[in-house]
């Protein structure tokens, strides 16, 4: 398992993405598996960045750690900022998707796509520390 610890702003983007790609590639996970996964990545650290801290008005940082076995890639971030579980605001609906853009609340979509893009999501909050996971199977044929 390879874990680092990365100041939560949103320069540290690329950085999580390298991290994420080069773990994608190590464990020849497909090309639509790893986009998916870093999509998935990408939109919840982007989440911990902008409402974890920044509107918060505090910094921090955000560890990530990686680790793959024949089954599975898995990428745990975690936080020290507000409590935030993704799912809590509820997914939505195919009326809702089906809604002009225009009518549509804003927000959620990305949570939405990016869990539906790997095969397990888990948020837990312990003490003060937030832990999302999100995992993808390894196929056969990518092991």
């Amino acid at each position: 398992m390879t874990r680092h610890s990365i100041p939560a702003n949103l320069a540290a983007l690329a950085t999580i993405r390298q991290l994420v790609t080069q773990a994608c590639q190590e464990a020849g996970l497909s090309k639509a598996a790893s986009y998916r996964l870093i999509l998935a990545v990408d939109e919840i650290a982007t989440n911990i960045i902008t409402h974890g801290y920044q509107e918060q008005g505090s910094t921090g940082d955000i560890a990530i750690a990686i680790a793959a076995t024949d089954q599975h890639l898995s990428v745990v971030l975690e936080d020290t900022g507000v409590a935030y579980d993704p799912r809590a605001r509820g997914m939505p609906t195919a009326a809702d998707l089906d809604q002009p853009l225009s009518d549509r609340e804003i927000g959620g979509l990305g949570v939405f796509l990016a869990l539906q893009g790997v095969d397990r999501f888990d948020y837990q909050r312990s003490g003060d520390i937030n832990r999302n996971t999100l995992e993808v199977r390894l196929s056969k044929s990518e092991t």
